[in-house]
């Protein structure tokens, strides 16, 4: 078994390999970038039977068609619906499809949201630079270059991790999906500087229905709509910017700053939109409305830990599956506090090997 090779034969409007994100390095002036959709993201990688934060391609709108030309392993494409084919004819989307040489991958045109993923086996091996292969294109750092994909590069894939072939069929369940309901509203924590805005300002931003702008990308989405009330000046000594937060120029605009977010900057933010919410947004295209919900802190932790435990559960479900195939499994209430794979070097009559060893549910 060799690991994929596939070959770009249209690279389709914006796709770009992304990972988790290039965190560490934001106080020397790097942006985080990485996957606009997270969850999306990494329940796609457990479906190809991946770490959660391996490379995969971050398709917008228009996806590439990509021709299989050597190896063989999974795909899973997550996120938005962009009509996921395989030899030209439909392919199921949130499930692990097995691909090798000859096959060719595309994407038909969007039915729903803005950005799907395509993950494959042994992940996108792209060099890491500063500890990721995320893309990020406005300093040309990462990826293929620093840039999106072009017709004629070769996507290669790393190995992939054992047992990947008894991730066929494995099919992620709504249950665990993100919600991208288009109606419903985003939820932010306030602050760091809401007290920057009058009582009136801040009404208006939670009471007020505004429309994603003709300026979003990965950066960050701006909002068109009523104008938000500070009670000065909208300047501030520059401070850092965290994901999903809500920075409110002098026009009075919001703007919710995403994946490709500078690291600092100097205007009041109203509040943060919580993490599991930013997957939602990342899927309204301009035009599209959006409303803003106050919850407290402890609630955006508790939804973050949920979405956390969802992911654990896909890979629950994953190594369920690979113990009987299509069958259904109980599963554990908790898992293990162990390690579920890892590596050994051993040494046999002098000479080294890495064992690579997994773990997988027992079936009764």
């Amino acid at each position: 078994m060799s690991a994929l090779v596939l070959e770009c034969r249209l690279p389709g409007m914006l796709t770009t390999v992304q990972d988790g994100g290039r965190w560490g390095y934001q106080g020397k002036g790097m942006p985080v970038a990485g996957a606009m959709d997270l969850p999306s993201f990494r329940l796609g990688n457990i479906l190809a039977g991946n770490e959660e934060n391996e490379g995969a391609l971050e398709v917008t709108l228009l996806g590439p068609t990509l021709f299989v030309a050597e190896g063989e392993g999974m795909a899973a494409v997550t996120g938005a619906d962009l009509g996921f084919q395989v030899n030209g004819r439909p392919a199921p989307m949130w499930t692990a499809v097995a691909v090798g040489a000859g096959d060719v991958l595309s994407f038909s045109g969007p039915r729903s949201g803005c950005r799907a993923y395509l993950c494959l086996s042994g992940g996108v091996d792209v060099p890491p630079v500063m500890e990721s292969r995320s893309t990020y294109t406005r300093a040309r750092v990462g990826g293929f270059q620093g840039r999106a994909l072009k017709k004629g590069d070769i996507v290669r894939c790393g190995e992939p991790l054992p047992l990947w072939r008894k991730c066929e069929g494995l099919v992620c369940p709504e249950a665990l999906r993100p919600c991208y309901l288009p109606d419903a509203p985003l939820r932010v924590v306030p602050g760091p500087q809401d007290d920057l805005f009058t009582e009136k300002g801040k009404e208006t931003f939670y009471g007020s229905d505004y429309a994603v702008s003709n300026s979003a990308d990965r950066m960050g989405y701006r909002m068109d709509g009523p104008e938000i009330e500070h009670t000065g000046a909208a300047d501030i000594i520059s401070d850092a910017i965290p994901l999903g937060a809500v920075q409110v120029p002098g026009h009075g605009q919001p703007i919710v700053m995403l994946a490709d977010r500078q690291t600092t900057g100097g205007y009041t933010k109203i509040g943060v939109v919580c993490s599991v919410d930013i997957a939602a947004l990342s899927q309204r295209l301009p035009g599209q409305k959006v409303r803003f919900h106050k919850i407290s802190l402890d609630d955006a932790l508790a939804l973050a830990r949920e979405e956390a435990g969802k992911r654990d559960e896909m890979r629950r479900l994953r190594a369920a599956w690979r113990s009987a195939p299509g069958e259904t499994v109980p599963l554990p209430a908790a898992e293990p506090d162990l390690p579920s794979r890892g590596e050994a070097l051993i040494r046999v009559d002098g000479e080294e090997h890495i064992i690579s060893w997994e773990e997988i549910q027992e079936v009764e």
